[in-house]
């Protein structure tokens, strides 16, 4: 029979105090709308007592309408030699309207002594006092056990009187934190098989990774009885992040039999930890399990042809079962099987011609002994094989253009690009246009930026959907540094529009005709999208 997982997110909370991370009012509550509808069943929306802007989200939550989740806030039990309802930052909660409430409390007698300065018994009544208060005014309160494994590890009677001043205080959840994420696999194990015996209150795990064991960690409580993971989307916390719910939710319901966010949800994971990552202003990260973009790419020839008679020799679940999708890559370890299975992402079928494959295939090799590089320049890749094909529609011509750097006697430089490119006649006729050649310049802060701009200044007048075209990265890779200024350059560059994201890649032993070769698949890649789209 399948056993019930209560899903605890504190992307908003613990998440947040991930450096570089910094939400805004409004991405917390899109965020927390997303996690409602993913179906987590609590939000840790943050602290109101610590700073306004959560005071300010509690705020704005109280108009917004979950259907899943149950909205919580974070505080601590009571200062110490105060009253429960005496104490400033409980006050502040009861006044989110929030269902639930989440209290941390000291379980290490060495945090009794040196963070809170005060005894043990004043401590474990700190806690008994802030749960019996708080039951008075929420639904439920969450206990978070902190620095619970160490502090059971320094002094284990201790640390099981702090739980049961808790419970007997009406907590309707005793959380065990490994706050420093120092805990290893079997002690978590052994802790929990312990613990379980001596309380009626329902156990959660809270893991962070600074040992690279959060997801593990919060694997092996499960397997011991906890029925709540608290955890991130895309583990990010402080210093090495939280335990990772996108990792923590599949192993549990795809690979095994636990019930955690709603069936239907699954397929939404990869959705949800891209939101995040957007959200957040940060790269997401390619090789996380489950939700990465290259979670399921496979690049070895051999490799690719057992995946496509059965995906079960290299994929350990079906990438659709967490909204992911199989990737073939095509590189120098490719075989005919990648190109087929790449280009068959494009509309083409090349099944049955083994001689168009090859000749993909052997072209790819050749650029790639040269440096280029066509893992994450899919763009690329698809113009090469029209291109091979003779599909490739030709949009525009480089005549010529020349770079001026310039540097003045106070540092300052620029860059100026006078280029001259021609378009079909009768594209340039249907815009209105009697010439077809145009002559122009543009400058920049630097080469390739004054490149851009005079590209562009050229080609938008004729294409004026190129406006929508922003670059979203640029990366520059020496191949042979050895070879000193005579050394070959990749260019990668990422650009986006309004629908989609495409990669394109230039090499050459010199870096602006490098980025020229880059620039231009981009910009052709969208006016080919573009056609195919209409």
């Amino acid at each position: 029979m399948s056993k019930n997982i209560k899903i605890f997110d504190t992307t908003l909370r613990d998440g947040s105090q991930s450096v570089g991370i910094n939400f805004t009012v409004n991405d917390k509550i899109k965020i927390a709308r997303n996690l409602d509808e993913f179906g987590v069943h609590y939000i840790e929306g943050g602290w109101p007592g610590s700073n306004p802007k959560d005071v300010a989200f509690f705020e704005e939550m109280k108009s917004v309408k979950l259907k899943n989740a149950k909205l919580t806030a974070f505080s601590s039990t009571r200062l110490k030699n105060i009253k429960a309802e005496n104490d400033k930052n409980l006050a502040t909660m009861i006044k989110t309207g929030v269902p639930v409430v989440t209290i941390f409390g000291k379980s290490w007698d060495l945090h009794v002594k040196e963070a809170l300065k005060t005894t043990n018994e004043e401590n474990l009544d700190m806690i008994f006092s802030t749960m019996e208060y708080l039951k008075k005014y929420f639904d439920e309160v969450v206990y978070d056990a902190e620095h619970f494994f160490d502090g059971y590890k320094a002094n284990p009677e201790y640390a099981l009187k702090t739980l049961k001043a808790a419970e007997e205080g009406g907590a309707d959840w005793l959380v065990l934190a490994d706050t420093n994420g120092g805990s290893m696999v079997d002690f978590i194990d052994s802790t929990f098989k312990t613990v379980r015996t001596m309380f009626a209150a329902p156990l959660g795990i809270h893991a962070h990774n600074d040992s690279e064991l959060a997801v593990a960690n919060s694997l092996a409580a499960v397997y011991q009885g906890a029925i709540m993971v608290q955890g991130t989307i895309n583990g990010i916390g402080e210093r090495c992040g939280n335990a990772n719910l996108c990792s923590i939710i599949p192993n549990l319901s795809v690979k095994d039999d636990y019930i955690t966010v709603p069936g239907e949800s699954l397929k939404k994971l990869y959705y949800m930890s891209h939101l995040v990552s957007e959200i957040a202003n940060q790269a997401h990260p390619d090789y996380l399990p489950f939700v990465g973009k290259k979670a399921f790419s496979h690049k070895g020839g051999i490799h690719v042809s057992a995946v496509r008679n059965n995906s079960s020799t290299y994929e350990h679940v079906f990438p659709e079962s967490v909204g992911n999708e199989r990737i073939f890559t095509v590189s120098e370890l490719s075989g005919r099987s990648n190109i087929i299975e790449k280009v068959k992402n494009m509309g083409i079928d090349l099944r049955s011609d083994n001689e168009k494959a090859g000749k993909i295939l052997t072209r790819v090799k050749e650029l790639e002994a040269k440096g280029y590089h066509y893992e994450g320049a899919e763009a690329s890749f698809e113009l090469l094989t029209n291109a091979l094909m003779g599909k490739q529609k030709r949009y525009f011509d480089l005549h010529g253009y020349r770079i001026h750097v310039w540097k003045n006697a106070d540092g300052e430089s620029w860059s100026e690009v006078t280029i001259k490119a021609e378009v079909p006649k009768s594209i340039a006729e249907s815009h209105g246009y009697e010439s077809h050649i145009e002559h122009t310049a543009a400058d920049g802060s630097g080469p390739v930026e004054a490149l851009d701009k005079a590209l562009r200044k050229v080609l938008e007048k004729f294409y004026p959907e190129l406006k929508k075209v922003h670059l979203v990265d640029y990366k520059v890779r020496i191949l042979n540094a050895e070879e000193g200024t005579n050394s070959t350059t990749r260019v990668m560059i990422n650009s986006a529009d309004d629908k989609r994201r495409w990669s394109t890649v230039g090499v050459s032993d010199n870096i602006i005709d490098a980025s020229w070769q880059a620039l231009v698949e981009s910009l052709v890649y969208k006016l080919m999208k573009d056609e195919m789209d209409n």
